[in-house]
């Protein structure tokens, strides 16, 4: 790939890094549960469904397990002002035959409440002319909520930017979910396989690519790009970050410090970098 054509993009974790938790879909299945919109029968199906599951692992039995959807009215993704995200979910695939429509608030939908400094962040990176893409665990229909939000913050800031969206794809029957996903769930080392064929249909460099996340589980992601960096970092990924030689970022709304109210080496490290001329396009 010639150094004029390679394309840089900034990966996102959304839940715990672009905002706080608890996450958007316990969120969501809180209001559905308040709304009694999950049928009784759908606690025992998830458990039965978790058993199975649990044989590959925790993760897996959590993350791949959405028969509490089973039988629940599909949220409807397009609505009123609606600019056109990108669906991108697992694998990088672009949803067919979503054609901009217009755009309605959807009161089933968690309102997501992003950290300034994340929004800081992607403000920089779009102005840069990065590619900017959330891979997340959470329901695709959520996520795509998610982008387009931040869509909105970037455009009250004069940024006009398309946010790709990577995340867990539900299947769907009759205007229901059936409970279970299409392909895998965007859940570990799936987001580091996402990142990278998505590498390769938008011609990423990812030596030259920055991803954001908090969670141990995000590890592959952040080894998979030249530019990790560990955003309000678990335990376990604050220890992997410090033996690896990332930057440990603190986005909370009160600024990016560090719990002790002064910038760290590491913040200060990552802040310069980005910042140099070799991740301008």
């Amino acid at each position: 790939m010639r150094e004029d054509e390679r394309k840089i993009a900034a990966f996102f974790d959304l839940d715990g890094t672009l905002m706080t938790l608890p996450s958007l879909e316990r969120r969501f299945f809180r209001m559905l549960r308040y709304r009694g919109e999950i049928p009784t029968r759908n606690y025992l199906l998830w458990l039965r469904e978790a058993l199975r599951l649990l044989p590959r692992g925790i993760g897996e039995a959590l993350q791949a397990n959405k028969m509490y959807l089973r039988a629940v009215d599909i949220l409807e993704e397009r609505g009123e002002g609606d600019r056109g995200v990108s669906p991108w979910y697992k694998g990088g695939h672009q949803a067919d035959g979503q054609a901009s429509a217009p755009r309605r608030r959807n009161p089933r939908l968690p309102v997501p409440a992003f950290f300034e400094q994340a929004i800081e962040r992607m403000a920089w990176h779009a102005k840069h002319g990065h590619e900017i893409v959330l891979l997340s665990g959470t329901l695709g229909p959520l996520a795509l909520e998610a982008g387009r939000a931040m869509e909105d913050k970037l455009a009250t800031r004069g940024i006009t930017a398309k946010i790709h969206v990577c995340a867990t794809l539900l299947e769907e029957m009759g205007g229901k979910w059936t409970g279970r996903i299409l392909g895998e769930a965007m859940f570990g080392e799936a987001k580091a396989r996402a990142a990278k064929q998505l590498a390769g249909e938008m011609n990423l460099d990812l030596e030259l690519c920055c991803a954001y996340a908090d969670s141990s589980n995000d590890r592959w992601l952040l080894a998979a790009v030249g530019k990790p960096a560990a955003v309000n970092p678990s335990k376990d990924l604050l220890r992997i970050a410090q033996a690896c030689g990332w930057p440990v970022l603190h986005w909370n709304g009160k600024g990016n410090r560090s719990p002790h109210g002064k910038e760290s080496k590491a913040q200060r490290q990552c802040r310069m970098e980005l910042a140099s001329p070799e991740n301008a396009e």
